[in-house]
């Protein structure tokens, strides 16, 4: 009894382990092809003066000023702490899965595993996604004359720059509106193991395409509901911000909110979704396709392992 509990739980951490690859995969696979879409939407968020327009028309505008290549500034910060960011989260949410779901899921459960697991991910990751963003705008030409440009000679000169100048604290910047926006991801698995719970009903196979589709319109429905919060979290890891007020998490707070209000004065409430264009089609793009290649390399992976038949035995 012993040696075949043994053998169960080294499969299911070997699934788990599985599951982790293969979502870390699917994004890197489904970034690297709509990248260009991200540094449009990271644009519009943090300049502001930079007016909104159709997508490809801001693609363009960047090409034409600062050439083709910037439209990729950045790929392997931002591809790196995907991978990693992507990693944590599947590793965590399968684990959990594991542990918590005893006998049929329902979505409550699929939000609250996705919280906790955002959470982790999160505190383990943020501080790569600041110097991702750094060097993501690094030589943009900006519209607002306030924001100043940085030069760093890499990802690991701009940890030892950001830690030595602004101080450790620094590669935390964003952690709460991160925080909250874990959110994001809990709402799309929700919405996505149901979807799919629903479409696979009575043992059918679903399709690619499905999946496609199905990853889609989870992350739409994440996106557009916590997209004023993504525009401020993409500010407060830049740096340029010059908060007001004390520290910690009522400094954090207040400056979340500073911002949300500063940016309805400025540009109204449609201000806070500048740039949604852009995010939605890289975002949902970028989600489908990610599903579809972290399904397959599941599928063929336990296919090849015999390792669906072993957990059933």
């Amino acid at each position: 009894m012993s040696d075949n509990g043994g053998v169960a739980d080294g499969l299911l951490s070997y699934e788990t382990l599985v599951h982790a690859v293969a979502g870390a995969v699917g994004s890197m696979t489904a970034m690297s092809v709509f990248f260009p879409l991200d540094t449009a939407r990271i644009r519009l968020q943090v300049d502001e003066n930079r007016k909104s327009k159709s997508t490809p028309l801001i693609l363009a505008e960047i090409a034409k000023e600062e050439g083709v290549l910037s439209l990729y500034r950045g790929w392997f910060p931002v591809i790196s702490s995907l991978c990693c960011s992507n990693f944590v989260y599947f590793y965590t949410f399968n684990t959990l899965k594991r542990a918590l779901v005893k006998g049929r899921s329902w979505p409550g459960k699929d939000l609250l595993m996705g919280i906790i697991s955002g959470a982790v991910n999160v505190l383990l990751t943020t501080p790569m996604w600041v110097v991702n963003t750094r060097l993501k705008l690094q030589g943009a030409k900006f519209r607002n004359e306030e924001l100043q440009q940085t030069h760093y000679r890499g990802i690991f000169d701009a940890f030892s720059q950001i830690i030595a100048n602004e101080g450790v604290g620094t590669l935390w910047n964003g952690t709460l509106p991160s925080l909250v926006l874990v959110l994001n991801p809990a709402v799309q698995f929700m919405f996505y193991e149901a979807m799919k719970r629903r479409a696979g009903q009575g043992g059918r196979r679903i399709s690619s395409m499905e999946i496609f589709l199905i990853g889609a319109i989870a992350k739409a429905i994440a996106t557009s509901a916590t997209y004023p919060l993504q525009t401020v979290q993409a500010i407060l890891r830049f740096g340029q911000y010059k908060a007001e007020g004390k520290g910690g998490l009522l400094g954090s707070l207040h400056n979340v909110m500073h911002l949300l209000m500063d940016r309805i004065k400025r540009h109204g409430v449609w201000g806070l979704y500048k740039g949604l264009e852009a995010k939605l089609l890289q975002t949902v793009l970028t989600a489908a396709l990610m599903f579809v290649v972290y399904e397959k390399i599941m599928t063929a992976t336990f296919k090849v392992m015999g390792l669906n038949k072993k957990l059933k035995q």
